[in-house]
Order: C-alpha cells, then structure tokens, then sequence
C-alpha cells in the first residue's frame, strides 16, 4: 500500500511520466493503469462467473431436487452426499466438493425475504410453546401460554398442564389484567382451539369457545396464513427469549401457581428493559398500547368448560373423562361440572358440593374421603375396604382410639369410631386429632367426649343449630312442641293405677 501510494502521488500530483515508473518499477504498463484507476487495490475481481464445465449441466437438477425437499419431513430431506449420487447416476463425472458449495450457495439464495413491519399501539399476537420445568420434584413437560404485545414489546406467559381451551381463556384472562386492557386486535396461528374448519387464505370458521372468549372481550381477530409463523414473528420471538431466558436452568416450584408467580415477576422485571433503537423502555411504551385498548369488562371472562351431568351410584361425577367425587348425599343428582384449567368444580344451582384439583389423566377416579364418610354409618364394613378412604391419612391418635373402642364397645365400637370420622367433615383434622388425644387422657373416650373437647372452638353462636353441614337432616320433620303433654301422661298414670 506504502508504494500504490507513493506511485500515485508521483504520477498524479509530482508530475512523473508513466514510462519513468514503469522503467523505475519493471511493472507492466496494465497494472499501473489500476493504480491510477483506484486509490487501494481492488482486489481480484472477474469480469463474468467461470464457468464450471462439469456441473454445470447440472444445476437445474439440483434445484429441482432442493424445491422438493421443501414438500417432504426434514428427516427425509436430500444430503449433498446423496444428491451426488443422483447426479452421478444422471452422468456427472465431477467431485463432492464442487455439488457440496452449489447446495450451499443455492440454499443461500432461495431463503425468504421479509418485510420489516411497523406495528401500530394495542395489537398483540398469541402463541404457546412446549418446556421442561420440575413440579413438586417431578420434571415434567408444560404448556407456556405466550401474548405479545409487537409495539411495546411487553409480554405475558403463564404455563399450563397442556394446550387446550379452558388454559386458552385462562391465559387471556390473565394476560389483559398484566396489561391493564383488552388488545384491540389479536393474531392466532391456526389451533385447534380456535379455528375449527379453514375454508380459504384468511376465511376460518371458528370454535365456539373462541367466540364466547370473543364476545366477552370484543376484540378483533386475525388469523395466519397457513405454513406463514412469521406473520406473528414477534411472539414467536418472544417465546424463545423466553426459553432461554426465564426456562434456563430448569425451573423449579412446587406447582403451578408458584411457578407462574415466578414467570409473572419475569414478565414485570422485563418492562425496564430497552430495546435496541427504541427510545424509551418497555413500561413507557406500554402506556401507549393502553391507551389503544379496549377497556376491561366489568366482570372477568369465567374461564371455565361446563358440562351438565348426573352423579352415579358412586357418588362419582364424569368430567374429561375423569371420575371426580361428590357428597354421597347428592348422588343420583342432576349437576354440572366446570372444568377450569386448574381444578374442577361441581355444582347444584347455585351451590358448589365439591372441588377438586384437576385430572390430566384419562379413566382416573379423583376422591374426596370425607365425602363418603356420611355412608359409613349405614356400611360400617366399607371402613376397611373403601377405596376413597385409603387416601385418608390420620394421625396415630386415630388408630389408637378405635383400637381401645372396639376392645371396651366391640361392634358398637366401631359405630362410634365412625361417629368421630365424621367429625372431619366440618373440622380440620388437627383439630379433631388434638380434641382425641385429650379425649385418650380421660381414660373413658367416647365420640360424645371428643365432641366435648372440640366444639367449645367452633366459632358458632353457644346455643344454635344450623342445618349447614348436615344435609341428611333437611328431609326431617319435628312436629311442634305441646306443652300439655306432660299432664295428659299424668293423667294416664293415675288412671292406670
């Protein structure tokens, strides 16, 4: 470079003729023209491609092969290696090395090309995407549940057991509290739980669900075109940072609300974060996509499946086909069971009788004991061979009670065990444990004498009875008191003498 310059500042400024450099150089007459043509040298630089005479006939062949494989599994996609042996086959006589770079530099050429986009205050994009996280000990996969709101960059996740309607509405329910509004427009992949028959390119004929979650809020809708993800390339986005970021190492919590109140403090702790070439953070940004949205209803989407059913004799209630128990007193009931994302509920009227955390198995039977500890006292043998009490854990102090109330009562021992069991349907099982060790000291334990113990802790009015809890006692009728009993038997009694 220290003599390219030197020569030009000779020639070009100092005056020095050509011929001086070439007899001073020995340079050839062509390379001091590129010289002066060019204040660096250029480099090599041909004037057309060279052409490659073996492959050549061969490379529309090799497009055609690369267009296929776009049709079929990537698993089952052409290698260089054996798109060589297919050349070879057709005549090629060249090496592995020259079919290798043509692949590569035709894979190159043909990538898509994208619009950089501009994305206008209170839209947002949804999506969902698959994790590792350890539950309760267990490691598990999980759902994670993804909006993305494209102007601001803000986003919520939440995970859930799986992908499917009732963690779908959750998610939204969740999310528009996070932001404080209802996106005026979202954008969906085609999922199942939304799109129920695609009719064109942007023509969707939607779920039902859906269009109550819809209704509810009054957002718009747009829906991708299939095979198209960059459509909602922000979310998508999103939820690899996401994974790399909030799901490395692999998370830990004991359920799933405590690690979807980690992935919330994730969430609030990114709105100070800025983007490159934005000006402000994420929490200023976001304030402009609220003042585009919708406004939040006044009372939240019930993000719940219901299913009306009727409970068998059983006492079991069918729900995703799941078993789930209720109070022997409503079997044969008419309910309705709702199915949220977490638990199931199942209800008479306006009554919930039972709630229980949610099955994601199949054929599983979930039981409360003390639903069925009212059957007892007319199956006192089911104490021992009932398969929902075999979940019933108790304190040692229980054991030891029936063991001393059968010896000193024998049968009616057993009764009046089960008369203490029942306990448990109002009380903690602390509490009654606490009220039988007391009961054990007397020497003389009784269910009257634990009832003793445990009810001058109720937190009821001394002195009144309440029909709350005690359903099996609402068909019974009292007749009215008469005071002129006692002497009507009076009467009898002298008569009789």
């Amino acid at each position: 470079m220290e003599q390219w310059a030197d020569i030009r500042r000779r020639v070009l400024q100092g005056g020095v003729s050509k011929r001086q450099i070439l007899r001073e150089t020995g340079m050839h007459w062509r390379t001091l023209e590129k010289i002066l043509a060019h204040s660096r040298p250029p480099g090599y630089r041909m004037k057309q491609m060279r052409q490659k005479a073996k492959l050549g006939p061969y490379v529309n062949s090799i497009r055609r092969i690369l267009a296929e494989d776009r049709l079929v599994p990537k698993k089952q996609r052409h290698t260089a290696k054996r798109i060589l042996e297919r050349l070879r086959a057709e005549g090629y006589a060249g090496g592995y090395t020259v079919v290798k770079e043509a692949v590569r530099e035709i894979e190159r050429t043909s990538r898509e090309v994208y619009m950089p986009l501009v994305h206008r205050p209170g839209d947002a994009q949804v999506d969902y995407f698959v994790a590792l996280a350890k539950l309760g000990g267990a490691l598990r996969k999980v759902a994670v549940f993804v909006m993305a709101l494209p102007h601001s960059d803000a986003f919520f996740l939440m995970c859930v057991p799986r992908e499917c309607t009732e963690s779908f509405w959750e998610g939204h329910v969740r999310a528009f509290a996070f932001f404080g509004g209802v996106p005026d427009r979202i954008s969906y992949d085609n999922t199942k739980i939304a799109v129920r028959q695609i009719i064109g390119v942007h023509r969707r004929k939607l779920t039902d669900g859906f269009l109550q979650l819809a209704s509810h809020y009054l957002f718009d809708h747009h829906f991708c075109t299939v095979g198209r993800g960059n459509e909602k390339g922000v979310v998508e986005g999103t939820g690899g940072y996401a994974r790399r970021n909030f799901m490395v190492p692999v998370p830990e919590a004991a359920d799933f609300e405590a690690l979807n109140a980690q992935l919330l403090e994730c969430c609030r702790g990114d709105l100070q974060r800025r983007l490159r070439g934005q000006g402000a953070t994420k929490a200023e940004l976001l304030k402009e996509d609220q003042a585009a949205f919708l406004p939040l209803p006044a009372a939240p989407f019930d993000a719940c499946r219901k299913q009306a059913t009727r409970a068998n004799s059983l006492s079991l209630v069918r729900f995703d086909d799941n078993d789930y128990s209720i109070p022997v007193y409503w079997a044969h009931h008419e309910v309705t069971a709702k199915g949220y994302w977490d638990r199931v509920e199942i209800c008479r009227g306006a009554e919930v009788v039972a709630r229980h955390r949610r099955s994601w198995g199949k054929g599983e039977a979930v039981y409360e004991p003390r639903h069925y500890l009212p059957l007892l006292e007319r199956k006192p043998g089911a104490l021992d061979h009932g398969r929902p009490l075999q979940g019933l854990e108790l304190p040692e102090c229980f054991a030891l009670l029936r063991r001393r109330l059968e010896s000193e009562q024998g049968h009616q021992g057993i009764r009046e065990y089960i008369t203490v069991l029942r306990l448990l349907e109002k009380h903690a099982t602390r509490r009654v444990a606490a009220a039988i060790e007391k009961a054990l000291v007397t020497g003389a334990p009784s269910a009257d004498v634990v009832a003793m113990y445990l009810y001058p802790d109720e937190r009821t009015e001394a002195g009144i009875f309440v029909l709350a809890g005690r359903p099996q006692l609402r068909a019974v009728q009292i007749a009215p008191p008469r005071p002129g009993a006692y002497g009507e038997l009076l009467v009898a009694a002298e008569v009789t003498s």
